[in-house]
């Protein structure tokens, strides 16, 4: 955890392969693999319409948009906007009690 990014506030993915890599002793390309393999299987659980729990971190969750008008700005005419689902993510307990710590 005492990772230092070089003059930056962001972790990219590959700040975060590294990383992980060199906290559990494997290569990046491994843990590459295995990250990849996580964001795919969410990908599929979520356009499925399951729940994807993680202790510790949070809750990825589906959540439907109703149909509603909206108004173009540059118009000002109003345009029906179809209903549609949006992937959010609901951060835990654990989670939010370390970035208030």
């Amino acid at each position: 955890m005492g990772y230092k990014l070089k003059g930056d506030i962001k972790m990219n993915k590959s700040d975060l392969v590294k990383v992980v890599a060199d906290s559990i002793g494997v290569t990046q390309k491994d843990v590459n693999l295995v990250l990849e393999e996580v964001v795919t299987q969410l990908v599929i659980a979520l356009s499925e319409g399951k729940e994807v729990a993680i202790a510790g971190l949070g809750k990825f969750v589906v959540r439907k948009r109703a149909a509603r008008q909206s108004v173009n700005p540059r118009t000002k005419e109003l345009v029906d906007v179809p209903s549609s689902k949006a992937p959010v993510f609901r951060a835990g307990k654990a989670l939010k009690d370390a970035v208030n710590k």
